[in-house]
């Protein structure tokens, strides 16, 4: 029994890792199905982590630090897409800018406005950060073998935003692929003259895309500091943006298996997390330096090529230049 709540307990730890994984993948999946390359999540959801839990700070409710942390996000989206879509620059450039520019900014604006060493004040239970949320009868059952723990410590005792993430799973596969904007939003990224041709606008179906991303990297970095965390420290995201945009070529561009993958990423976090430094039996043991660094060795192994033949959007990183 005492192993089957160490493996509740180590799933219960992955849902939580990979939730701002999964967001930051989704919003890379909308924003590269319509043939716009975004190396600048981990930026956006740095920025948007620092501004839900400046504003949570500031007004005390964290639905206010929600709004704050989209907003910022959609922000520095628009100005991607201004660069990349509008002026039709280079896409990886635009994207390491804003990465720049927030792990820089974040740092300035809270010693400025806080005076704690880039970091805002802690968030307490006040309203100004998300609680979690008992699922009914959870209290009741959690007594229960087998079926009390996975429905009291695995699927109930989470923040709204992890539902939330996960909800976005089956509506994203919905919006892509049973929807009109979503056909328009896939083609786009694969023949966007094609799409010129029909009479539809490239350039404010990118721009939807891209605002669709800002959204969705608001929301990851909401979780991390208002939800997950109670506060803003510096570089918080620590390469989150980064392994999602892994995650979205392991799962080649699929929502379903941006979930799976996302899962991955957060379980083997979770494993370094709860085996860190541990011995193995006679042999030796498991650096603590090592077990950290899994979830980044699995995204160096995804990248090299190990999953097969990932072919992105046709038209992704190309700006859209109209025939006349």
């Amino acid at each position: 029994m005492e192993a089957f709540n160490t493996i509740i307990l180590i799933l219960d730890s992955t849902v939580r890792l990979s939730v701002p994984l999964l967001l930051a993948c989704l919003a890379g999946l909308y924003s590269e199905r319509a043939g716009v390359f975004d190396i600048g999540l981990e930026g956006k959801m740095l920025a948007g982590a620092f501004a839900g839990a400046a504003a949570a700070s500031v007004y005390g409710s964290a639905w206010i630090g929600l709004a704050a942390a989209i907003l910022v996000s959609i922000a520095l989206s628009l100005v991607h897409g201004f660069a990349s879509i509008t002026h039709r620059g280079n896409q990886i450039v635009s994207g390491v800018a804003i990465n720049f520019i927030a792990a820089g900014s974040t740092i300035i604006l809270g010693q400025a406005w806080f005076r704690q060493g880039g970091r805002t004040p802690p968030l307490g239970s006040d309203g100004s950060r998300f609680e979690t949320i008992n699922l009914p009868f959870a209290d009741s059952i959690s007594g229960i073998p087998v079926l009390g723990p996975i429905y009291s410590e695995l699927l109930s005792g989470h923040s709204i935003l992890v539902y939330v993430a996960f909800a976005a799973v089956p509506l994203t596969w919905w919006v892509l692929f049973r929807t009109r904007f979503g056909l328009r939003l896939r083609a786009v990224g694969e023949n966007p003259a094609a799409v010129d041709t029909a009479g539809i606008s490239v350039v404010w179906l990118r721009y939807r895309a891209v605002i669709c991303c800002g959204i969705l990297c608001g929301l990851a970095g909401a979780y991390l500091s208002v939800a997950q965390n109670a506060g803003f420290v510096k570089d918080m995201t620590a390469g989150k943006g980064f392994i999602a945009l892994a995650a979205l070529i392991f799962a080649k561009w699929k929502p379903i298996n941006a979930m799976y993958a996302c899962l991955l990423f957060g379980f083997l976090d979770a494993i370094a997390i709860r085996f860190s430094g541990i011995k193995i039996p006679g042999l030796f043991e498991i650096p603590a330096q090592f077990m950290q660094a899994l979830p980044y060795i699995l995204t160096v192994i995804l990248l090299a090529g190990f999953i097969g033949k990932a072919i992105p959007p046709k038209a992704g990183g190309q700006p859209y230049v109209k025939e006349r």
